[in-house]
């Protein structure tokens, strides 16, 4: 199933997809590789794999908004606007959360996006 929306809540260890519209969720979790190596400056390697699989997870979808803790969000959009410029494009925003809970996440997320689509003219698909 194809979704419009999702919404990304992350950390630097793990992110949880939510694709949604009116009637359906969709969920997916991304782990951080939890591999140790002696290797200088393989932290920054392991969190670079682990934002390219959740950029990888956003593919196809057409409108996303990230939440999370400031550091981690600034972090993936280090991380995007550097590596997967395309993936940009998809991103509506930024917003930053604690932990919520699944459907808090997702309540949070429509006011969001009908507010997003609404400023932008276009209808929202939900």
């Amino acid at each position: 199933m194809s979704l419009f929306h999702a919404v990304v809540w992350l950390d630097h260890h793990q992110a949880q997809i939510l694709q949604f519209d009116a009637e359906h969720v969709e969920a997916q979790k991304v782990k951080a590789s939890s591999r140790h190596t002696r290797t200088h400056g393989s932290g920054v390697r392991t969190e670079h794999e682990f934002f390219g699989h959740v950029c990888d997870a956003l593919s196809g979808i057409t409108e996303v908004l990230v939440t999370g803790s400031n550091s981690a969000m600034a972090d993936f959009r280090h991380y995007v606007e550097k590596h997967r410029a395309p993936v940009g494009k998809q991103i509506v925003g930024y917003e930053p959360v604690d932990h919520p809970t699944e459907n808090q996440l997702i309540a949070e997320a429509r006011k969001y996006f009908v507010k997003y689509d609404r400023m932008n003219g276009t209808p929202t698909p939900m």
